[in-house]
């Protein structure tokens, strides 16, 4: 086997790390897993069990930035703004997180106000300079970044998205050493509270994400590495150190790229999906793309750079059960995680879970975990349920039940969030699931939201880490030009489109995609004069985009206004060819019988349990029953069949 051929997709889970490698013709899954304290670990020992990729390309959805986030972990961050302007991002946008608390909790400022310096260098809407900077200035400022020793810094100006000058006069005076990041390059955009927490994010993790990235470049020994954006695209790791807020989708952003993958093959480009894994469920919407938002969240903080549309919640595999002081079973959001893991897992833990009520039920195979490789404690499962249940004065067939119940109709929930609430009839959809717990689950929530199609993609157990194989290099700018449209001629608008247009192409020709090779795709943000939120539109002429806006306006929010339409932003998409990924079709003929049976709990026969990797092509299935793969399993519900096409999607259908 030729090794420079070989394309090896990585994602990283709270629970385990997922591979997938394709050497041109056909793909191979792998699972370890997570060494969450370095995750390099695990990377590099799933690497060496198969095998090894030489000089073979890598494309890894990270969570480090994400987890530092989320836990408060990042580096000691200085944030230098204009004068009157240090306490920003303390302020913030003055939102309660409870309407009506009276006395909510204090809140730690992202950063603390010894870290909080000001300075000159504050311009005007239109660029000029109003308060100036001069040499002593920027020497006072350096001294006091001295003293104070941070390890990165985040320099966020007043109109900076306008004139970028004098950030990039305070970097070039930055201390040796010092990680830095610009607002003016991390998100050229209005909105002085949301540019200041993208910089400052940026600058947070961004050591540790640099740093990370090198370590596992050295431990790859020579193969060029790429790293999944949260928009969908990959990008070298030489640069995405530098562009770490841009990360923290990365692992969910693979899911759905390669749900999109999948779908096209299966003939379905209308999809709503989940992805339940160890830890936690991410739901989406792709209407035959991605959907992109700015206005993502996460530990509670706005991160404004394009990242795909999704809503998370705690619910995965190693959800953790428990009883509350009130006597209510609650599951979620607290998980066993990879250490100690779930109870059936044997190591450790005693506390009941998600997939420990699976095993229970008979859904979960203990000889067929991991393709065998890992064995499941079925009795420790119960003795972990048992737990629940005696308080309960339920039985642990029904303690199993009712965990399951509740960690279904938290993920329902969560798929209505983006979808009825927002108007969309999820029955108009295919539901696809992925992760390594999502088929044990896709039968309840199809029925739950009322839908009758469901697809199970081949490889759903890995299919983050199939995304990221699936996603091409790509690269997303945007810039604040705030101006009615009917007083923006053609011209100004073209020139601000070229100047990003030629910033990301020179950005992807350093990784070696021509400048013939990348599709560019325009986009604006648009309001009415007025108004505070925007819809974003692709860009096709003021007039043409003007009436376009009329029309989504109206289908959003059911009317339309006579006011004139405002420009905001200017968004561009880069995007390099597409991967030649390919899914190597099944047998049309094969045994396809059944490899054993399996007792379901409430289910008065035995139901068949087949092997994923023996269906052939064309071949029905009728619920219940069970589908085993080496990373996942289906649950096939009564009243519900299944179709496997061409290249070993399960199809899904109810009555």
């Amino acid at each position: 086997m030729n090794k420079k051929n070989l394309h090896l997709g990585v994602d990283t889970g709270g629970t385990f790390t997922d591979f997938v490698l394709f050497d041109g013709h056909t793909l191979r899954v792998h699972k370890v897993l997570s060494t969450p304290a370095a995750p390099e670990e695990a990377i590099l020992q799933g690497v060496d069990e198969l095998g090894g990729v030489g000089e073979g390309r890598v494309v890894h959805g990270s969570t480090v930035a994400t987890n530092a986030v989320l836990e408060g972990k990042g580096v000691r961050t200085a944030y230098v703004t204009c004068y009157g302007l240090g306490d920003l991002l303390t302020i913030g946008r003055q939102a309660r997180r409870a309407l009506y608390d009276l006395q909510p909790p204090p809140v730690a400022p992202p950063v603390p106000a010894e870290l909080c310096l000001e300075t000159g260098g504050r311009c005007d809407p239109d660029g000029e300079l109003v308060d100036p900077l001069p040499f002593d200035e920027l020497e006072r400022l350096r001294a006091e970044l001295e003293r104070l020793q941070p390890r990165a810094v985040a320099i966020n100006l007043l109109f900076s998205y306008v004139e970028e000058h004098w950030e990039r006069t305070i970097e070039s005076m930055m201390p040796e050493g010092l990680f830095v990041s610009r607002a003016s390059d991390i998100l050229a955009e209005y909105g002085e509270y949301e540019r200041g927490i993208a910089t400052w994010l940026n600058s947070y993790v961004g050591p540790l994400v640099e740093g990370y990235l090198q370590r596992l470049e050295v431990g790859l020994a020579g193969a060029p590495l790429a790293v999944m954006q949260s928009s969908g695209g990959t990008i070298d790791a030489a640069q995405a150190g530098r562009r770490a807020v841009n990360m923290l989708l990365s692992g969910p952003a693979g899911g759905l790229m390669g749900a999109r993958f999948v779908g096209r093959a299966a003939g379905c480009e209308r999809l709503l999906t989940f992805d339940m894994g160890g830890t936690s469920t991410d739901v989406a919407l792709i209407d035959g793309e991605v959907r992109l938002t700015g206005e993502g969240r996460i530990a509670g903080y706005p991160v404004a750079v394009p990242m795909v549309e999704m809503h998370t919640i705690g619910a995965g595999g190693g959800s953790l059960a428990a009883v509350d002081a009130g006597g209510l079973l609650q599951v979620g959001p607290e998980s066993a995680g990879a250490a100690p893991g779930p109870a059936c897992y044997g190591r450790g833990g005693e506390r009941p879970t998600v997939t420990d009520a699976n095993l229970v039920l008979g859904r979960l195979r203990p000889e067929a975990f991991l393709g065998g490789r890992m064995a499941l404690d079925a009795l420790a499962a119960r003795a972990a349920l048992a737990r629940i249940a005696e308080p309960l004065g339920l039985t642990v067939e029904e303690a199993a039940e009712g965990v399951l119940r509740i960690a279904n109709e938290h993920m329902a929930r969560a798929l209505r969030v983006i979808s009825v609430e927002r108007g969309i009839d999820p029955r108009g959809f295919t539901l696809t699931s992925f992760g390594g717990a999502g088929g044990l689950h896709v039968c309840a929530l199809a029925e739950a939201l009322g839908m009758a199609r469901a697809l199970v993609p081949v490889h759903a157990g890995v299919l983050s880490a199939l995304g990221m194989l699936a996603a091409p290099k790509a690269r997303r700018l945007s810039r604040s030009v705030t101006a009615l449209l009917a007083d923006l001629s053609a011209e100004q608008v073209r020139n601000h489109f070229d100047e990003m247009i030629l910033q990301g192409e020179q950005e992807m020709l350093a990784e070696g995609v021509p400048f013939e090779a990348v599709t560019v795709e325009r986009g604006a943000d648009l309001r009415y004069h007025g108004q505070s939120f925007t819809l974003n539109l692709p860009w096709e002429g003021a007039a043409a985009t003007a009436q376009a806006f009329h029309r989504a306006h109206e289908a959003r929010y059911g009317h339309r206004l006579e006011a004139p339409v405002e420009l905001v932003n200017l968004r561009i998409g880069l995007r390099g060819p597409t991967p030649g990924l390919a899914l190597a079709p099944i047998a049309a003929a094969g045994d396809g019988r059944p490899a054993g049976e399996a007792r379901l709990h409430g289910i008065d026969r035995s139901a068949p349990v087949f092997v994923r990797e023996r269906l052939h092509a064309g071949q029905r299935i009728e619920g219940p029953a069970l589908i085993t793969e080496a990373v996942s399993t289906t649950y096939l519900a009564p009243g519900w069949c299944c179709r496997v096409d061409d290249v070993g999607n399960l199809l899904l259908s109810r009555g």
